[in-house]
């Protein structure tokens, strides 16, 4: 792997030493069980998980210290979550500014911490220093226990209150911090916890820091499940698994790091043969999923470096430029800072808004990367000329673009011929159902709400995204009428505020074929419109798959199990009854009363919300599924196919 690297202490150890009077206290923790969602974002699965990285985190936080360098994650029976970690212990000794042992402190009084000032921690994802109190204050029940100084220390808790006070239960040889709780049912929508989700954070967190051993465990089943994480080569590795099912181009991942005062940054970055671009973010370990400005210093230096080099090599001229959508098509780049005092926007630490960190990360991507082309010229140019490609084929969709205004008279506001438009205009007010096929179009328009229901017939096969730029979707009889539809654009472009409708709902058969649809119509909005997805717009509609009729009675069923229930309630007292069950066959079938009654009736229908809790594992399924490479998908396909028994061939 390429490594371009300037000599800084990654890990930023700390020589003081950690001891209570470290801790310091902002405020109490009277409002988290009142309002939990100010604290862990939801009390929905995401709020649960949460807890989990609140507390896993500050054991992060002692390995950006230099001090820990092992963690493990168990889900226990009954979703009960145990950390346990081989750093310096939380502090036991008496707390200065309470009177109280710190250990006390950090897990009962909110903003209570070594991560304001007092030298516990130089960097710190812990940005509030919220998390252990508000873990322990959304707990039924929590303990804790200290190895440190040679003894182990335990103190309990129940939902922030003390049920036992610290105590010293034994001695040890080791040190470190081992946290069990129970997330509160009084306070979540379900505390079931998933396996996959966690492994995928704590996978993430592996990658971030270099020679950290996480291992995860769930020990709910018969045979314990685990995964043990431990990457020498931190965020190259990172890219190489996120380009696992692309087609690299060039062997090396470019790595490039510098620091400045108490700031280090890291860049990871590596282009593929494909159109789609992949930036992830993170401050202090953080994930950073809108940016901020550690991204915005990457893309402005990326631009300007890349622009300067094709200038140099002869591949541009005069007042020709490479935007920045064309340096960065097919680029997977992993971004990581560590900085004290983060300046996150929000609680969930969704955008990073410390400027200086623009700047590090500007000059850093500014001065190595031009060294590196100049090593490696022959990965400069190919990279050149796919900038040049994509500029190309940005400038035909451009004309494609205007070509279509024009023959569409889009400038006067005709929308397409196959949109049967709602009469409100209130975009939060509108919905749009798209519908595969006459047929089933023609019952949606006749039995839609006109007043705030819109309907978009699609016919035939949808263009594959996957594998197409922006120009070939302009010029697409399936895709442009629905883009026009829309109203906000695509790409670059695409502005969340002309959006015309707040519900996007694809409505298509409960079948294979179907299912492509949507996969088609779902690859399109999370590679040209992924903001639809991200705010929560995009929706599928959930179609009936029975019909059952005894007599004049009739019920529709929407599983097999719910047939069966159905078929026995129908049958009461009488089991030799004859209740006739029908299988739909297609959305067509269904005459438009029956399509409003099951399928569009706000008081009555089902929708299922598309949501992109992970982008980075959502990016590789559409990549698997819809990309180039046969035999990923093949394989796929062969370890899924168990859960796509009961589909209708």
């Amino acid at each position: 792997m390429a490594d371009i690297t300037e000599a800084n202490d990654i890990t930023g150890k700390i020589t003081e030493e950690y001891d209570a009077s470290q801790i310091q206290v902002l405020e109490g923790l009277e409002a988290v069980r009142k309002r939990p969602g100010m604290y862990i974002g939801s009390t929905s699965s995401s709020g649960l998980h949460h807890l989990v990285y609140e507390i896993v985190d500050n054991s992060i936080d002692e390995a950006l210290a230099g001090y820990c360098d092992h963690i493990k994650v168990t889900i226990n029976p009954g979703n009960t979550i145990t950390v346990v970690d081989n750093g310096r212990g939380i502090p036991v000794d008496i707390q200065q500014q309470t009177g109280k042992s710190a250990l006390e402190v950090v897990f009962t009084v909110l903003h209570a911490g070594g991560k304001f000032g007092g030298g516990g921690y130089k960097v710190s994802g812990g940005l509030h220093g919220v998390g252990a109190s508000v873990v322990n204050a959304l707990s039924e029940w929590l303990e804790v226990q200290v190895h440190k100084d040679g003894k182990i220390y335990e103190m309990k808790f129940s939902r922030g209150d003390i049920t036992e006070p610290l105590t010293v239960v034994g001695e040890t040889d080791r040190t470190g911090t081992t946290v069990t709780f129970k997330p509160d049912p009084e306070m979540f929508d379900d505390t079931v916890y998933d396996y996959e989700i966690l492994h995928k954070r704590m996978q993430e967190q592996a990658f971030l820091n270099a020679g950290l051993r996480i291992r995860i465990e769930d020990d709910r089943g018969e045979e314990p499940v685990f995964d043990e994480m431990h990457y020498e080569g931190g965020i190259r590795q990172f890219v190489e698994y996120l380009n696992l099912h692309k087609t690299p181009l060039g062997a090396d991942v470019v790595y490039m790091s510098g620091g400045r005062e108490d700031s280090i940054a890291e860049i990871a970055f590596q282009y593929n043969d494909g159109y789609n671009e992949m930036l992830v973010s993170f401050a202090n370990n953080i994930h950073t999923p809108e940016g901020g400005m550690h991204e915005t210093g990457f893309k402005t230096a990326l631009t300007r470096v890349l622009n300067a080099y094709a200038v140099k090599i002869g591949q541009l001229k005069g007042d020709d430029k490479l935007s920045g959508e064309d340096c960065r098509e097919g680029l997977t780049a992993v971004i990581s800072v560590k900085l004290t005092n983060a300046q996150f926007e929000g609680q969930t630490k969704a955008k990073l808004g410390n400027a200086d960190i623009r700047s590090l990360v500007d000059s850093i991507v500014s001065e190595q990367l031009e060294i590196y082309l100049e090593e490696n010229p022959a990965f400069g140019k190919t990279v050149i000329e796919k900038a040049l490609t994509a500029n190309r084929a940005r400038e035909a969709a451009k004309k494609a673009r205007e070509s279509v205004r024009r023959k569409t008279g889009l400038e006067s506001g005709q929308m397409p011929d196959k949109l049967q438009d709602c009469n409100e205009r209130d975009p939060s007010l509108c919905e749009i159902y798209i519908v595969e096929g006459d047929s089933a179009a023609g019952s949606a328009i006749q039995g839609r709400d006109s007043r705030f229901q819109a309907i978009l017939a699609m016919w035939g096969k949808m263009l594959n995204v996957e594998k197409a730029r922006a120009d070939k979707i302009y010029g697409n009889d399936k895709l442009y009428p629905l883009i026009v539809a829309l109203g906000a654009g695509i790409g670059e472009e695409f502005n969340i505020d002309k959006l015309r409708y707040h519900k996007i709902i694809i409505m298509a058969d409960a079948d294979v074929d179907g299912a492509h649809i949507r996969t088609l119509l779902l690859t399109f909005f999370f590679r040209y419109m992924r903001p639809l997805i991200e705010n929560g717009y995009v929706y599928s509609a959930v179609p009936p798959l029975y019909k059952l009729t005894r007599g004049k009675q009739q019920r529709v069923a929407y599983s097999d199990e719910e047939r069966d229930r159905i078929s026995g309630e129908m049958r009461g007292d009488n089991p030799n009854a004859k209740v006739d069950i029908n299988r739909y066959k297609g959305l067509g079938e269904m005459d438009p009363h029956e399509l409003w009654e099951t399928t569009m009736d706000p008081e009555k229908r089902t929708l299922r919300r598309i949501t992109l809790d992970d982008a980075v594992a959502a990016d590789q399924i559409f990549t698997v599924l819809m990309g180039e490479e046969v035999e990923p998908r093949k394989a796929w396909i062969e370890e899924n196919a168990q859960y796509a028994v009961n589909l209708d061939y």
